[in-house]
């Protein structure tokens, strides 16, 4: 060895090109204890930017709006999910108990035409609404997806109001699909104290969470095979049900729109049936928050967002048809429930114990537990990631934007995890009341997401145009266009109108006093001021300006820099494809 020339020996470098130096911003894990990894993996991710300050004015109030488009675009976030993630995750992701258990009380307001006709019509906005949301995301897959597009697209100050909106729904779902799970294991065992259950699948859910996005993806592609096997399932037992081939019953076809009838409680039971259909989807659209983890956002997320028709006509649309041909509107048993997780309450049990099948309503009550512990578990995903973009964007605690070297914003998940804390001393009747409201503060949170995404499509398509840009340069094109997009506003919109009026007029309202009417209306409605109040105050505080088209920023964040080429080749290579793929691809 000459002089002056050092030997290096395990993990450094050697001259001999045996190993190779790391490179600025790796972490070699050769000869490290699992403790000392497991501790490090925590510890803020080398490459992660720093929250940006922002732009202070004159005034010393003025938002950054370039700052926070590239503090979300260069989220150091890891791009874990794969294809079979995202697809599973639109499939079933919002099968849940809005489908299982909330479709028994809205088949007992409004009757089972009002059940097909409302989800028909709520899943036909929700179409129009994730292609709007799959077009941005896979041009901008950025942190915070739908609440980022409106401070990029719409108005800061409603970005602010959105993003506050849609993580508090979840920090509050969290604890109360906890105390739901607790009381689907009372369908069999009441013996053991529900603190005991919360412990174990609060420690699941967090546990999960904290593998990451590749824990999340990889659980919810599980729960989601579950529930869709299950509804499948059921449709083909349903079927068999209607036609009389259950042990019990004879043929049952049409009865029980003729008897008790098809509808019930009027225009308003269509009303009430229109709001619980659309709380029903809610969680659609993780599917474009997910996309800024996603490995190939521009090949999975369209794939993904074409299945939810699918999912829409299938699961909800068959399977409610069904539920209300072997269900009587009039049944006692459809309002019997103590929760929205009670399978007591659930039509499909209900059809299934009318049949006289045995063992089989158990069995649906492990899914619809499964069903609440994947709502339990998208609650933290979700929440985490939208506190994490907030802070990005300077507008939450710049705290909550730590990432750490697994690519967790795991401080958000801390919080959200806190929250579920509030499940141990919920179960008591005298939490119920501070429940309700909590709940109420994030109630709409779905239809204004929703709402937003839709009026941030249509802003940004007229600045797509303005700026010189064509529909061709586009890597997914929403299926429906803004025509979907303006549907799916005024939809949204009237969803709205419908919840105001059932709201301050419910089901019954004459035998209400005064007290319980204005305390049922803004359970219902508490979330509506609470967004404008938060969406005027920082608007006056931070002066953020409306987005103007010709402003907009519509090149921070594109994944793919020669975005034209990659598209105009794949263009190319899908025009060689034969006609039987061709259409399934753009069916699927």
């Amino acid at each position: 060895m000459e002089e002056g020339e050092k030997s290096f020996k395990g993990d450094d470098y050697s001259p001999d090109g045996s190993t190779s130096m790391p490179e600025y911003g790796e972490q070699t894990d050769h000869n490290r204890s699992l403790s000392t990894r497991l501790i490090d993996s925590f510890k803020r991710d080398q490459n992660a930017h720093a929250t940006p300050k922002g732009v202070v004015g004159a005034d010393g109030r003025v938002f950054d709006v370039e700052g926070a488009a590239a503090a979300t675009a260069s989220s150091p976030l890891h791009r874990h999910l794969k294809g079979r993630h995202l697809q599973m995750i639109a499939i079933g992701g919002s099968i849940g108990t809005g489908l299982f258990v909330g479709s028994g009380s809205a088949l007992a307001n409004g009757g089972p035409a009002s059940v097909v006709i409302c989800f028909i019509l709520i899943g036909m906005m929700l179409y129009c609404t994730v292609h709007a949301l799959g077009e941005m995301a896979v041009l901008f897959p950025v942190s915070g997806s739908f609440s980022a597009y409106s401070t990029r697209f719409l108005d800061p100050a409603w970005g602010f109001a959105m993003g506050w909106n849609y993580a508090m729904q979840w920090l509050v779902v969290l604890p109360l699909e906890i105390v739901a799970a607790t009381l689907t294991i009372g369908y069999w065992q009441n013996n053991i104290n529900p603190d005991a259950w919360v412990a174990i699948f609060l420690f699941v859910i967090v546990a999960i969470n904290l593998f990451g996005v590749k824990g999340y993806g990889e659980a919810e592609f599980v729960f989601a095979i579950i529930k869709v096997v299950a509804v499948v399932g059921y449709i083909i037992l349903g079927i068999i049900l209607n036609c009389g081939g259950g042990p019990d019953g004879g043929y049952i076809g049409g009865r029980y729109y003729y008897h008790p009838g098809a509808f019930h409680n009027g225009f308003k039971g269509l009303c009430s049936v229109f709001v619980t259909a659309a709380f029903a989807f809610a969680g659609t659209e993780l599917v474009g928050l997910a996309a800024a983890e996603t490995a190939n956002p521009r090949k999975s997320l369209p794939t993904a967002v074409k299945q939810v028709f699918w999912r829409i006509a299938l699961f909800y649309v068959v399977a409610l048809t069904l539920v209300g041909l072997l269900v009587p509107y009039n049944d006692p048993r459809l309002l019997d429930g103590a929760s929205s997780a009670d399978a007591k309450a659930s039509p499909f049990v209900i059809s299934i114990e009318n049949a006289g099948i045995s063992g089989l309503p158990s069995v649906f009550n492990v899914v619809i537990m499964i069903a609440v512990l994947s709502v339990g578990n998208s609650s933290i995903y979700g929440s985490s990631r939208t506190l994490a973009a907030l802070a990005d964007q300077n507008q939450a605690p710049k705290i909550l934007g730590y990432i750490d070297r697994k690519g967790r914003p795991i401080v958000a998940i801390g919080i959200a995890s806190a929250f579920g804390l509030l499940a141990f001393f919920a179960g008591s009747s005298a939490e119920t009341d501070a429940f309700n409201w909590m709940l109420a503060l994030s109630g709409l949170s779905s239809i204004f997401t929703w709402g937003s995404i839709c009026l941030a499509h249509i802003r940004f398509r007229a600045g797509w145009k303005k700026q010189g840009h064509t529909l061709d340069e586009l890597a997914f094109r929403s299926q429906p266009g803004v025509i979907g997009s303006w549907i799916g506003f005024i939809f949204n919109c009237l969803v709205l109108i419908a919840q105001f009026w059932t709201g301050a007029w419910p089901i019954g309202y004459g035998s209400m006093t005064s007290a319980e009417q204005v305390e049922t209306f803004f359970e219902a409605y508490l979330a509506a001021p609470i967004v404008i109040i938060s969406y005027i105050v920082y608007k006056i505080w931070f002066k953020t300006p409306f987005i103007r088209s010709h402003n907009m920023d519509l090149h921070t964040g594109i994944r793919d820099l020669n975005i034209a080429e990659l598209v105009a080749e794949e263009r190319a290579e899908r025009a060689a494809w034969p006609k039987w793929k061709k259409v399934y691809k753009f069916l699927c």
